[in-house]
């Protein structure tokens, strides 16, 4: 089996990239080759596969997975894209990345598969950011596409085209909306939604973090560790089940950010708590005021797709996985 992996030096695609050649397999079938791409190189990951290839490839560039389609990976994951709050700040680079990276990569695959019958399983990373205010208390499963924000528009673009091209039979297509992924390991980056791992990740370390909204504002999440088994079982799972509606809401915990600061003070105590400082920033108020507090899932958990049930979980995953399984005092 051969596994392409685009996107791979983001979080997310890392953390697959790593999973897949430590288990040297996928679904329990062995991975032969395993190749990552990103707009920097991507570094190799250790494990149990031989053959990994890492390049440095600009998605967005006319033809320029043309040559990784033409090996023809059994798998391709899709993650490649600039985040929320850059997309919002630079219009035509959001647009020419998140939606012209997205459209020339299916057509690589179109085009692939008209020369020689080729049809892969295509994972798709969308996000809940494709649905958009005024919500009810939770979103249904039927909740029509309205986003708010111009990278919520450019992923339910996505969603379309991979439902278009999976119908007429180019790939075999599966959408993943995710929920904010936390805690995100690493610096800070430009995702509005990035100070809810901030506000976590950074006491836990012994350092200072912002939290620019109120302590009452509910969103949905899940784990790194919870999204690279979306993924996963994405790539593996039986599709005959999905239907034509292949774009799935994964699960995910709705809590709020007090939620959150309370599973720090669990797990990290008073003197991590004390680090977190209320800044308000109207920008990112208005951003997450558009974002959904909970989000229906039943379809994906129904097909096997699982998340955590608290908050206080989802801390001691990143501690587990990123702290070496102990949190830094505070100076």
């Amino acid at each position: 089996m051969k596994v392409l992996i685009v996107g791979a030096a983001g979080m997310i695609g890392r953390k697959l990239a790593e999973r897949i050649a430590a288990d040297g397999g996928l679904g329990g079938q062995p991975v032969e080759q395993l190749v990552m791409v990103d707009v920097v190189e991507p570094k190799a990951p250790g494990g149990k596969i031989a053959d990994i290839v890492c390049k440095a490839i600009d998605v967005s560039a006319s033809g320029a997975t043309e040559p990784l389609i033409a090996e023809r990976p059994d798998v391709v994951f899709h993650l490649a894209a600039i985040v929320s709050g850059e997309a919002e700040a630079d219009f035509e680079k959001g647009y020419r990345i998140n939606l012209g990276g997205t459209r020339d990569l299916f057509d690589a695959i179109r085009h692939e598969h008209g020369r020689s019958g080729y049809k892969p399983r295509v994972v798709f990373a969308s996000s809940i950011a494709v649905f958009g205010a005024p919500f009810d208390a939770r979103v249904p499963e039927d909740f029509a596409l309205t986003p708010l924000t111009s990278y919520g528009t450019q992923k339910a673009i996505g969603e379309l085209l991979l439902a278009d091209y999976t119908r007429r039979g180019f790939f075999d297509g599966v959408g993943l909306r995710l929920p904010t992924i936390c805690v995100r390991p690493g610096a800070p980056n430009k995702a509005a939604s990035g100070f809810f791992s901030n506000i976590l990740r950074e006491p836990m370390s012994g350092k200072e973090a912002v939290l620019p909204v109120a302590d009452t504002v509910r969103h949905y999440f899940a784990s790194p560790r919870a999204a690279v088994g979306f993924f996963l079982h994405a790539a593996t799972m039986d599709t005959s089940a999905i239907g034509p509606r292949r774009n799935l809401n994964m699960p995910g915990l709705s809590a709020t950010v007090g939620d959150e600061l309370d599973a720090l003070r669990t797990v990290a105590g008073d003197a991590a708590l004390s680090l977190v400082k209320q800044v308000p920033d109207e920008t990112i108020i208005r951003i997450v005021d558009g974002w959904a507090p909970d989000i229906e899932a039943k379809r994906a958990r129904d097909l096997g797709f699982t998340v955590e049930d608290s908050f206080e979980e989802i801390v001691r995953a990143h501690i587990e996985d990123e702290l070496g399984g102990s949190v830094r005092a505070p100076a």
